[in-house]
């Protein structure tokens, strides 16, 4: 209601709807009692004159600002030792990962039983025959598939930060 007034008031409502709203004035009472509270805002808002501001408001503002101690920059906020030591943990707990999925490895050899010697010939190594290799103890546990995506997102997002900050510090 208040909104449709203003727009009546100020003579921004289309010709339909200020017929609509000359209508509601001539019949309802608290559409009257609205448009009579809302004309006499208008009426005072038009007779009082802002006054402006001093001519150093700005420059007064910013002498109160400077009086005050300002807070240092976020850079003094976090030691670089913290986030490397975080960075070692991740980088330490990924080589685990991986060591812990390489001694889980039944490697077979090619040549039968020799001894205590690995014996694999080099066809057997080739990169498309990757079945000598069981994956299926390493790989079985959702607990090893979950550390493993969030070790590595951890990692790209360090990456990403590392990366930042040496842009930064080329532009800067």
């Amino acid at each position: 209601m208040e909104d449709r007034l203003w727009d009546y008031i100020d003579g921004h409502s289309s010709p339909t709807e200020r017929s609509a709203i000359e209508e509601l004035l001539a019949t309802n009472r608290e559409w009257q009692q609205k448009h009579a509270e809302l004309l006499n805002l208008q009426q005072l808002l038009n007779s009082s004159e802002l006054e402006a501001p001093s001519m150093r408001f700005t420059k007064n503002v910013m002498e109160e600002i400077a009086r005050y101690q300002v807070a240092p920059a976020t850079k003094t906020y976090v030691n670089k030792n913290i986030i490397r030591g975080i960075g070692a943990f991740f980088i330490t707990m990924i080589l685990g990962v991986l060591t812990f999925m390489f001694t889980q490895f039944k490697w077979r050899s090619g040549a039968g039983s020799g001894g205590g010697s690995l014996n694999l010939p080099v066809e057997k190594l080739r990169l498309d025959r990757l079945e000598n290799l069981n994956y299926s103890k390493v790989f079985n546990s959702t607990y090893i598939i979950v550390f493993l995506l969030i070790a590595v997102i951890a990692g790209f997002m360090m990456l990403d930060m590392y990366l930042q900050q040496k842009r930064k510090a080329h532009t800067a």
